[in-house]
């Protein structure tokens, strides 16, 4: 039987099982949730392309604070990195889904069970009450290859975060705000760890081929991203 479940419209978490009186991400009120399946007909999730394998995926209308996943086509599967909050029967079947960090776990609970799908987290993360009601099947340490896409375990905005490298595109969620030209550090996390963290992005990306950055609300040329971001690292 399948559970209740609940989504908050301020920042799109999904509550399994459960119908607390606060988001227990954004704090929000339970006035501001609705069920699953209301979500599911007022939120329709698109893809819009960033290349010839990667596809950001969006709620459309925005739901809440929005963040965008990424489809990723290897030779071999399919991946999701980060999972729309929204459930839409309609897309694609993938064969993982895997995640930056414990934010952004969407719907992964119901997007496993309809394509049978593997999901995995830093295990770091998964320890995180939040995730107490969703399934793992596997939970990573450290970095790894796998079918072309290399992950980067550099911690700091939360224990676990993972980054991600296809090809030519770097997947870095939202360890970095961008706005209006502008680029901070994620300030929801520790300050220190996090700057630490940059730091060793900085490194593992330099010297690499890279076009394009995806991030949780927004897709940019690496040329224009690179910059800014050396400029925090100073």
């Amino acid at each position: 039987m399948q559970k209740e479940q609940y989504v908050c419209t301020v920042c799109g978490f999904n509550m399994v099982g459960y119908y607390p009186d606060k988001c227990p991400f954004c704090g929000a009120l339970r006035d501001k949730f609705i069920t699953s399946e209301e979500c599911s007909a007022r939120f329709n999730v698109k893809g819009f392309p960033v290349n010839e394998k990667v596809t950001r995926l969006n709620s459309v209308p925005s739901l809440g604070l929005e963040h965008s996943a990424y489809r990723v086509e290897t030779n071999n599967k399919t991946y999701w990195i980060d999972c729309p909050s929204s459930f839409d029967n309609s897309l694609k079947p993938t064969d993982v889904i895997i995640f930056t960090h414990h934010h952004f776990l969407g719907a992964s609970n119901q997007y496993r069970e309809l394509f049978s799908s593997q999901v995995r987290i830093h295990k770091l993360d998964s320890a995180h009450k939040i995730c107490q009601a969703f399934t793992f099947d596997e939970t990573f340490d450290g970095n790894f290859t796998e079918d072309g896409i290399d992950a980067f375990h550099i911690d700091g905005h939360t224990p676990g975060f993972t980054f991600y490298i296809f090809e030519e595109t770097l997947l870095i969620c939202d360890y970095v705000f961008l706005k209006e030209g502008k680029m901070r550090y994620n300030p929801f996390g520790p300050e220190k760890d996090t700057r630490e963290g940059g730091k060793k992005l900085k490194t593992i990306v330099e010297g690499r081929k890279i076009d394009v950055v995806c991030g949780y609300n927004y897709v940019v040329d690496y040329v224009d991203w690179k910059p800014k971001f050396d400029n925090l690292c100073v």
